[in-house]
């Protein structure tokens, strides 16, 4: 297994948080990791994006051009990094953020409410993870479990006691995702 990821869209939507949560997942998982991230010195309000690598083997660069998968959250990230997406590849992108939803017809296209659902959980915050719940549950590279233990080492334990709140909006994603799933015909 190697998956090449992007996450992009404003600061303080937690794109760098979800990158590194799902990196340290792979650690518990023994899974040979990449987080890079890339942020503006304005990172509140500006673009901020990450690649997560994630593989069974040794990982020779952790730069990259195309992804297996982008995560886009804003307009803006849309732009620059929809062409990055390999043929065959997956893009979730959240639907309220995005004006030009992508055109491509050679990947898989997710418009997933997440604001939407985070806000039905009484936090904005929340949106990262329920993007992140439909990725793992379209591309399960990572079970919950390890994800729950990674936000043990990424959320300052001042904020451990969120961790039930993100394992809600993970499995909302979750659910959101096999909302989406058409079941093909026998």
């Amino acid at each position: 297994m190697n998956e090449e990821i992007i996450i992009a869209g404003f600061g303080g939507q937690g794109v760098l948080s979800m990158g590194m949560t799902l990196a340290y997942a792979g650690m518990v998982d023994d899974k040979e990791v990449v987080w890079m991230p890339s942020y503006g010195p304005e990172m509140r309000g500006g673009t901020a994006n990450c690649t997560v690598v994630l593989s069974d083997q040794n990982i020779s660069s952790p730069i990259i051009n195309q992804f297996d998968t982008a995560i886009i959250l804003n307009q803006p990230s849309m732009d620059k990094f929809e062409s990055t997406v390999k043929p065959g590849g997956i893009l979730l992108f959240e639907t309220n953020n995005i004006i030009n939803p992508p055109t491509r017809t050679d990947i898989t296209v997710l418009s997933i409410p997440a604001n939407v659902e985070a806000i039905k959980l009484n936090n904005s915050k929340t949106m990262n993870m329920v993007m992140l719940g439909v990725y793992l549950d379209a591309k399960p590279v990572i079970p919950i479990s390890s994800i729950l233990k990674a936000l043990k080492k990424v959320l300052p334990e001042r904020h451990h006691h969120l961790i039930p709140l993100n394992e809600r909006a993970l499995q909302r994603g979750i659910a959101l995702h096999q909302k989406t799933i058409i079941p093909e015909e026998t």
